[in-house]
């Protein structure tokens, strides 16, 4: 594989807690109680729009989930490195795969804007040749216009091309943009992974490195 496309949450960073903490700061700003964290991390993956919409529930009006949805992004601003970290061997095998030439990115359905600060501020922004969000296309994951968009920008096929993610959602942006996926087990959603299942599993990024490295 010469394209190696990253998921951020769940994969590359482990953002629980920030997440957790800014849904539930958005439910106080709009007089709702807290919910546990773990309803949080279900409902990531689909973009801040859809992760307010399910924090608040069916009952929330479009105008309160529009008012909810730019708090959330308000306080997330301020707030997005708190407790959010690299997974374990995340630093260093992006090293090791960036030292073998892989060409690789972040296609993630988090706001760019955010997403590349915390690359950024997390010290990993150089390994990756691109990093795009839910808003940088029209549309977000599990539509395969980012992957397309990717492919293009490194001149790799779509059979040298990898979608590496936590979810049920990267397996089916992989299906829809006609390339391979690898699912990590360590993210929020692992037992979406389930079905439809991708093509190869891996416990840490370290398993994931030595296997594109021909070490396993």
């Amino acid at each position: 594989m010469d394209l190696l496309i990253f998921d951020l949450d769940g994969t590359l960073i482990d953002s629980r807690l920030d997440l957790a903490h800014a849904v539930n700061a958005t439910r106080s700003h709009m007089r709702m109680e807290p919910i546990e964290h773990e309803r949080v991390y279900s409902y990531v993956g689909n973009g801040a729009p859809v992760l307010i919409r399910r924090a608040l529930g069916d009952r929330a009006t479009e105008a309160q989930v529009q008012e909810a949805l730019e708090y959330f992004l308000e306080y997330y601003r301020e707030h997005y490195l708190d407790y959010t970290t690299l997974y374990p061997g995340v630093r260093e095998s992006l090293q090791r795969l960036l030292a073998a030439g892989k060409r690789m990115a972040v296609l993630t359905n988090k706001p760019v804007r955010i997403s590349r600060a915390i690359v950024d501020g997390l010290g990993i922004h150089s390994h990756f040749f691109q990093v795009y969000g839910g808003n940088s296309f029209e549309f977000k994951k599990p539509h395969p216009v980012g992957v397309e968009a990717l492919m293009r920008e490194a001149g790799v096929s779509r059979e040298a091309t990898l979608m590496v993610g936590d979810s049920g959602v990267d397996v089916e942006t992989a299906r829809n943009a006609g390339i391979a996926c690898c699912g990590v087990t360590y993210g929020f959603q692992p037992e979406t992974l389930a079905d439809p299942a991708p093509a190869k599993l891996v416990d840490s990024m370290d398993q994931l490195a030595d296997w594109l490295l021909g070490k396993i």
